[in-house]
């Protein structure tokens, strides 16, 4: 990995030079360690791949710049690799000046179907191109190539003395869309995807019994299932659990914070032992679940409900879900 420091080197030696030259008794810039890696909600697709290009951090003083490529070829990371508390790094140990920032990520959009740039892999194995419908600069800096989206964290965090560790959780299930109209390539919305801070974070992770799943798919009939689990804000009733949208909830429906997709777990033998989900990165807080069969049914630019045709519905729910700093709150359905 190699990065550049812009203005906030000139900045620096501005600093110096204020303080009467260069010698010993200048005082140094303080800096911290800055991390950053990427992590995964589920989304209804076998493979979704981004080429990652560059991190920026901006502040007031300049930006700093961070080439995330592997030897000048894109950095390729399968989200659905990463899904739960598993994180791919893109930036590591970083040297940055400590105080409040603001992030860019930029990735290679691609319309058409190219294995060796962004792309999404359906359950069917076909490809599909893959895109962000943002551009431009961050603080003055970002990649200027026409294929070049950019995924931009309006909110200020801030660097601290010491290590500071950030994942930028992708919440496809919220922000992955298909093809719509004449368009055969997909789109990741800007929006679906949030920064964390690992140290001020939990975890929530369980399993989904056989009689759920089943209980479940009799309820929605048809013979196409995807399990999902919802996380919810505290005491949302079961009733209330809406589904994704790009409108906002109606009524007293509530919508949800994200989604984790529940995978098989295998044994030696290939056999299925059991079915399990994570959410890793939750702020620390009181919560619900919902857990869902049908979670191929919501769409996120639509209301979705159990009167429609393909339904989505939560089938069942756990509530006071608490999650602790540095623990991970186990909850089975």
């Amino acid at each position: 990995m190699t990065f550049s420091k812009i203005a906030l080197l000139f900045t620096a030696a501005g600093l110096l030079s204020a303080c009467g030259g260069s010698d010993d008794s200048t005082p140094a810039i303080e800096t911290g360690k800055f991390s950053l890696g990427v992590s995964d909600n589920p989304a209804d697709a076998k493979m979704v791949t981004i080429g990652f290009k560059q991190v920026v951090l901006k502040n007031s003083a300049g930006s700093i710049s961070f080439d995330v490529s592997d030897n000048g070829e894109l950095k390729q990371v399968d989200l659905l690799e990463f899904q739960g508390s598993d994180v791919e790094t893109l930036v590591s140990g970083q040297d940055v000046a400590v105080g409040e920032y603001q992030m860019c990520i930029y990735i290679e959009n691609s319309e058409l179907a190219n294995e060796d740039s962004s792309y999404v892999q359906t359950m069917d194995e076909a490809i599909a191109g893959l895109t962000t419908n943002s551009n431009g600069s961050c603080g003055g800096v970002g990649a200027d190539d026409d294929n070049t989206g950019r995924l931009f964290f309006n909110k200020a965090f801030t660097i601290a003395a010491g290590n500071n560790s950030f994942v930028a959780e992708f919440d496809l299930q919220k922000g992955l869309q298909g093809p719509k109209g004449n368009k055969d390539y997909w789109t990741l919305k800007p929006t679906s995807v949030q920064l964390v801070n690992t140290a001020e974070v939990g975890a929530i992770a369980g399993s989904i019994s056989d009689d759920v799943m089943t209980q479940c798919e009799v309820a929605a009939g048809g013979s196409e299932f995807s399990s999902a689990v919802y996380l919810y804000p505290e005491a949302t009733a079961l009733e209330n659990m809406d589904d994704f949208r790009d409108s906002e909830s109606q009524f007293i429906m509530v919508a949800p914070i994200a989604a984790a997709r529940v995978n098989p777990v295998l044994d030696a033998n290939d056999d299925v032992v059991s079915y399990d989900y994570e959410f890793g990165f939750v702020v620390a807080d009181n919560y619900s679940l919902g857990y869902t069969c049908v979670a191929q049914n919501d769409d996120p630019e639509l209301p979705n409900t159990p009167e429609d045709d393909p339904a989505f519905f939560i089938h069942t729910d756990e509530q006071e879900v608490i999650v602790i700093n540095g623990e991970t709150t186990e909850r089975n359905f």
